[in-house]
């Protein structure tokens, strides 16, 4: 690469990162993974910089590497951790409501599939069109909305658990 490439590639690693890592978290749930899925992306994106620069579809292709990268990692579980379906020891309340919020959401979303994750945190957290989110998972509108809708359901379906509404009224009432 040129030294003008690498000021460029540089230059968009620093503008992009904090958001490319807030959205890899959200798929992860893991901090650590995360910043592990987004420096892959951006691996995969300094080898391909020459290409991407003149066909001018950067932010395109990051998006779309950074969540193939999370559905493929899915894919392979002995790279993947399995999550206990419950902790022996309960967790501890925090005083502060949205953050057990985002946890809870946090867990939640990890119930999900791979690909209804990557939809519902595209359309939802990253604010894309139904559109744009086809583009990035690459498939069609109609399967973003059947993503979408079912993530959405299962998050729903999730909420109204007897332990979520028990949690729910605890820390409400």
């Amino acid at each position: 690469m040129r030294d003008r490439d690498d000021e460029e590639v540089t230059a968009f690693v620093r503008a992009r990162y904090g958001s490319l890592l807030r959205t890899a978290y959200l798929l992860c749930g893991d901090q650590g993974k995360a910043e592990d899925l987004v420096q892959t992306t951006l691996a995969k994106t300094v080898v391909a910089w020459p290409r991407l620069q003149r066909s001018g579809g950067i932010e395109h292709y990051v998006r779309r590497v950074l969540f193939n990268t999370f559905v493929s990692s899915r894919r392979r579980r002995s790279w993947w951790e399995q999550p206990l379906g419950r902790l022996v020891e309960g967790r501890t309340r925090d005083e502060y409501v949205t953050v057990e919020q985002r946890d809870w959401l946090r867990r939640a979303l990890d119930g999900l599939s791979a690909r209804q994750r990557a939809a519902v945190v595209l359309r939802f957290y990253e604010d894309l069109s139904e559109q744009d989110t086809a583009e990035a998972l690459g498939c069609s509108v109609g399967t973003v909305k059947s993503l979408t809708s079912r993530g959405l359901q299962a998050l729903r379906t999730r909420w109204m658990e007897p332990d979520a509404a028990a949690e729910h009224e605890v820390r409400y009432a």
